[in-house]
């Protein structure tokens, strides 16, 4: 299986402008720029894309181990922070913040173990060469 997303930038930094699109079209022509990336602007950045990418596939992970467990998860709720490092021009790390409703006959220490074994193995942890952190409340 291959995913697609296709970018297009004309100028230079930081006048410039560029288009983001995606196969599935989630993204179509979606505008990003310097200021959307460094500064506070309308449209999307590659951090934040990367930010996104890790939180929806952390919660199917943790979704489908609860599942393969026997359990129905209820609703999960993930933010993914993303550390960048703005001297250095890298991602230091991203933490997740997972909160989920209890479910029945998972104890907290159940949940913290499913949780972090969806960390150590969803798609896009195993991609990233930072460091990722977890803190979840289940309550």
């Amino acid at each position: 299986m291959k995913r697609t997303a296709n970018a297009h930038w004309n100028g230079n930094l930081k006048e410039g402008k560029g288009a983001l699109s995606t196969q599935s079209t989630t993204l179509n022509q979606t505008q990003y720029s310097f200021k959307t990336r460094f500064e506070e602007g309308v449209g999307t950045n590659p951090e934040e894309l990367l930010a996104a990418a890790h939180a929806g596939c952390f919660t199917m992970a943790v979704s489908a181990t609860l599942t393969q467990a026997g359990f129905a998860a209820g609703n999960l709720d993930t933010q993914a922070i993303l550390d960048l490092d703005m001297v250095g021009l890298k991602v230091n790390g991203i933490h997740l913040e997972l909160k989920a409703e209890p479910i029945e006959g998972v104890s907290a220490e159940k949940f913290n173990e499913i949780a972090e074994g969806a960390k150590a193995n969803c798609i896009i942890s195993k991609a990233l060469s930072v460091p990722i952190t977890l803190s979840v409340t289940y309550a």
